[in-house]
């Protein structure tokens, strides 16, 4: 996969994500992409290990995912199904999205090390520059977090 491709084989690896989204380590918290149906939806993989750095102090002794970051690893889900959508389309420039506000986010379990998250995100509604999504992370089948996320493109100076 390179810029000037319009067709992409899932699932789609953390070497292509790269290519996609600005997130290093330790931030990058999305490994493969799943499913995907251009504009509309999009699954994606989240390998939980106890190597994490946010693991060293949340909590020592009992290792926690933080949700500020499995609401972050949604968010990146999202940034990544408006990517892969407009390069589909031919667009490869497609303006990175930043997260600007976070509604109804619910944690219903703990995620820990040796988890694998599902994040699964649809859009909601894509107006000009704003994206609405809703999102959810399962763990084995299980909702541990959900929120609905707003993006918008980021403003060229």
């Amino acid at each position: 996969m390179n810029d000037n491709t319009a067709t992409f084989s899932l699932p789609v690896t953390v070497e292509q994500i790269q290519q996609l989204l600005p997130h290093r380590y330790p931030f990058l918290l999305v490994d493969r992409v799943i499913e995907l149906v251009p504009d509309v939806s999009v699954v994606a993989l989240k390998n939980v290990t106890i190597n994490e750095p946010f693991f060293l102090g949340h909590f020592p002794g009992h290792p926690v995912m933080p949700g500020v970051l499995i609401i972050e690893a949604m968010a990146q889900t999202a940034g990544l199904l408006t990517q892969i959508s407009g390069r589909i389309k031919g667009d490869s420039n497609s303006s990175l999205f930043y997260l600007v506000k976070v509604d109804n986010a619910r944690f219903s379990a703990p995620v820990v090390p040796g988890d694998q998250l599902r994040m699964e995100v649809s859009m909601k509604r894509l107006m000009r520059s704003m994206g609405i999504f809703m999102a959810r992370t399962l763990v084995d089948g299980k909702e541990v977090a959900s929120c609905e996320l707003m993006c918008a493109a980021r403003s060229e100076k």
